[in-house]
């Protein structure tokens, strides 16, 4: 036979007020809906009040510890005479109490709700509320109280409304990753759904009192980009976690972004550029300080010499798409107006957590991961998993168009199908199917003797380079599953909603009637 004790939610010692009797004496409120008076000297239980139908979780005694209120899971809060038994039920709200203040002739009251509420308390003199009746004696065995409480006999609260209420503002309580790996969206505690997006740290668009399983539906979007980031809600407000080298998993096209004066084929790593953002207002502080830094030599000092942090990897990726680039991309720019905080752990010392706009430029870089300096001050990323999608290319079955190649193509994962519907139709103008295909076997579309013929355009179609074989190419789809894919999805979207196996991803391609 096992004996189950209750947990014990709140602890409330008494002060002395110069009477040492007094100091023996101890509240708590407890899972079992109890309140207890306890007297350390003797190490016991001198007292049991059953006043709550549900878990006591917040204890807020007298100054001379004669009376206590008290609050938890039912919604109430209740004013109880230690002496006496009677206990008298104050107000009931809509959330459960947390916490308890008493002030002067005031009890603040904090609940689930992110809003604090103060209610009327006699605080001097609390037998003064009992004048107004409605008081009932408090039994001293848990089921006591509920029991009175299923015959009928619950007691009307004094209290309607509180006398001032400070809002707060609504806790999440539930969110969802979206699929395209830079929107989160949330439902917080008045019932609000909102889509954030995490590259800017702001709120995209508020939907108001929605279905949140049906505003998901809605969002939903066939794309597949690996996960560089988690998310936590418990606090009721939405915290991302980056972590290495997870984090440096997701890249993007430039031109999917919409980034203006960078080039449409560029790769973008969203981890190395939200940590650019967020760490904007830092750089900026830390070059001017470092600027007017000379070194032992008279030599001024530039921002990468500052950096002499050792790494520990036994290989670094440089990002060469990010050379010398320290702009941060409107994509990825957060508001100085309501600025996100950093919370980190260097590599030494605790946790620390500072406003993105409150970094001056002096912390100490050992108090930032080294992975992170490493990559917005160095463009180096850590090792990453293979980014590559192997695949097959074949004609479909039945087709009279040649084969263009023999053997397994590798291709980054967030490359279009437009791209390889390129390659094809060069392969097939040019007839000479295997020149951009180098011995390791790497697929490298749109290039023919080392030039480009093909570039991205904004809208999401191909400009031809100046090939006069470009007036006679010929209409190509490509098929997987039998299913004719759509030019703007990737290798990685197709492998993961189209082919659904865990073999090499095969793609078949065709003319296309009358092309």
């Amino acid at each position: 036979m096992q004996t189950v004790f209750p947990t014990i939610f709140f602890l409330q010692i008494s002060d002395c007020f110069g009477k040492l009797n007094c100091c023996r004496l101890c509240l708590s409120g407890s899972s079992d809906s109890m309140i207890r008076l306890w007297d350390l000297g003797q190490q016991r239980c001198v007292h049991s009040y059953a006043v709550h139908t549900d878990s006591v979780w917040a204890l807020a005694s007298t100054p001379t510890f004669s009376h206590v209120y008290s609050g938890g899971r039912d919604l109430s809060l209740y004013l109880t005479d230690l002496a006496t038994r009677e206990s008298l039920l104050l107000c009931t709200g809509e959330h459960p109490i947390l916490q308890l203040a008493l002030h002067d002739d005031s009890i603040w009251v904090a609940t689930t709700d992110s809003s604090i509420n103060r209610w009327p308390a006699e605080g001097r003199n609390p037998q003064k509320v009992f004048e107004r009746g409605g008081s009932f004696l408090a039994g001293n065995l848990s089921f006591s109280r509920a029991r009175v409480s299923l015959e009928g006999s619950t007691p009307v609260p004094v209290y309607k409304e509180p006398t001032l209420s400070i809002p707060g503002t609504p806790g999440i309580v539930q969110h969802e990753i979206m699929n395209n790996r830079r929107n989160v969206l949330t439902k917080d505690t008045s019932g609000s759904v909102k889509l954030w997006e995490v590259t800017r740290g702001i709120v995209v668009e508020d939907y108001g009192k929605v279905s949140f399983e049906k505003k998901r539906e809605e969002l939903f979007e066939m794309v597949s980009i690996p996960t560089w980031f988690t998310v936590d809600t418990r606090l009721g407000s939405l915290s991302i976690h980056l972590d290495t080298p997870q984090c440096f998993s997701a890249e993007m096209y430039s031109a999917d972004l919409s980034i203006v004066g960078k080039p449409e084929d560029d790769k973008v790593n969203l981890a190395r550029e939200t940590l650019k953002g967020l760490l904007a207002h830092w750089l900026a502080k830390r070059k001017q300080r470092v600027g007017s830094q000379p070194s032992a030599n008279g030599d001024v000092l530039s921002g990468k010499d500052v950096s002499h942090r050792s790494i520990t990897h036994s290989r670094i990726e440089v990002d060469c798409n990010a050379e010398n680039d320290t702009m941060v991309y409107p994509p990825f720019e957060f508001s100085t107006v309501s600025p996100p905080s950093l919370i980190t752990e260097g590599s030494h010392g605790g946790p620390w957590r500072k406003k993105i706009t409150d970094l001056n430029g002096t912390e100490d870089e050992k108090d930032f991961p080294f992975w992170c300096l490493d990559c917005v001050l160095n463009n180096r990323l850590p090792p990453r998993e293979n980014t590559k999608c192997s695949f097959y290319l074949h004609p479909c079955e039945g087709s009279a168009v040649q084969i263009l190649t023999q053997g397994k193509l590798s291709a980054p994962r967030i490359l279009r199908i437009q791209k390889v519907i390129n390659y094809v139709v060069e392969k097939m103008v040019l007839d000479k199917p295997l020149e951009s295909v180098n011995p390791e076997g790497t697929f490298t579309p749109g290039l023919v003797g080392g030039q480009l013929t093909h570039s991205v355009i904004g809208d999401g179609s191909y400009r031809s380079g100046v090939k006069p074989w470009q007036k006679l190419k010929p209409s190509i789809e490509i098929l997987c599953n039998n299913q004719v894919l759509s030019p703007d999805v990737s290798l990685a979207t197709v492998r993961a909603y189209v082919w659904k196996k865990s073999e090499d991803l095969i793609l078949n391609y065709r003319l296309i009637q009358g092309g």
